[in-house]
């Protein structure tokens, strides 16, 4: 589910590359374009649960991209929690043998409460429902992969993208949770830990659930991440714009004043809350490399579709 978003264009591809038959789940077949040749568009609302239990009848794998970045208490807990619990009882109910889930750094399966922002706190309580499933039975009811990615890179990005974009046309960047230290990862590796997951050897019982972390090579604050992104898109000869870092209350403001514009807002309230903790890597999770996977770093990556921008 969520393949014909960013992450999901890459993670279609990635599968359909190596011979998988791919479904995707769309409220209209008539109006979406598949992000990927090849792919299968499948009208269903999966908010309606008796339509996707019928829809899993007969899969073998369940990846689950759907997710939101900003939004209301109750739109979070409808995406990233009603919606788990939905998917979680229908792939008990049709006997899917694999789901992988991707969340993101920064949630906490135990203790999801204890996370800053409606985002990762959300997103731990749907990590808490799998778990849960899964383990509801002996052998484990499904072979459940967790996958915590960093902020996200690639072509298509809203991130990189954005902050070459707004220092084109900004004399300065103000800057919210400049210090914020981020590990960004390649769109394209967090497809192959996706992929890698579900071609694992079959074990002869369902293995116990797995959490990894999907993180680049390197860590960076937020504040070198706008300075490489003018960089790299070559504004103002590549120097960028000069970046002041917002105070607190500032920042909270400027936020505010973001979610009322229409649109997607480049940064919410929320955002803010979950930069308060470090959206890197911690040393109690295994990485890419359990699975195989040699992080790609950011720099190279990011000046080929920057600097065409």
């Amino acid at each position: 589910m969520g393949g014909t978003g960013f992450v999901g264009a890459s993670v279609c591809a990635q599968l359909l590359a190596q011979g998988w038959q791919v479904m995707v789940p769309t409220r209209s077949a008539s109006q979406a374009r598949p992000a990927v040749a090849g792919l299968t568009l499948l009208e269903l609302d999966v908010h309606d649960e008796a339509a996707l239990r019928q829809a899993l009848a007969g899969q073998d794998a369940v990846v689950n991209l759907v997710a939101i970045l900003h939004g209301t208490q109750a739109q979070f807990q409808q995406v990233h929690v009603s919606l788990v619990e939905k998917l979680a009882r229908a792939c008990v109910a049709a006997g899917v043998k694999q789901v992988v889930h991707v969340s993101a750094i920064g949630a906490n399966a135990q203790q999801p409460l204890s996370a800053p922002s409606m985002y990762l706190r959300s997103k731990g309580q749907g990590e808490a429902v799998l778990l849960r499933t899964a383990r509801l039975s002996e052998p484990p009811a499904f072979e459940l992969t967790i996958v915590r990615p960093s902020v996200i890179f690639g072509a298509q990005d809203k991130f990189l993208n954005v902050f070459a974009s707004l220092q084109k046309t900004l004399p300065f960047m103000p800057l919210a949770g400049a210090g914020a230290r981020f590990q960004p990862v390649w769109v394209e590796d967090v497809a192959s830990a996706v992929l890698r997951s579900l071609a694992r050897e079959p074990a002869a019982t369902a293995r116990a659930p797995l959490t990894l972390q999907a993180c680049g090579p390197d860590v960076f604050t937020l504040r070198e991440l706008v300075q490489l992104a003018a960089r790299l898109s070559g504004v103002c000869g590549g120097r960028g714009r000069p970046v002041i870092a917002l105070p607190n209350w500032l920042a909270r403001l400027q936020a505010t004043l973001m979610e009322l514009m229409p649109g997607e807002p480049v940064m919410s309230r929320d955002n803010l809350d979950s930069m308060q903790c470090d959206n890197v890597a911690s040393t109690a999770l295994p990485g890419l490399d359990y699975l195989g996977i040699k992080a790609t770093a950011l720099p190279a990556i990011a000046s080929a579709y920057l600097s065409v921008k």
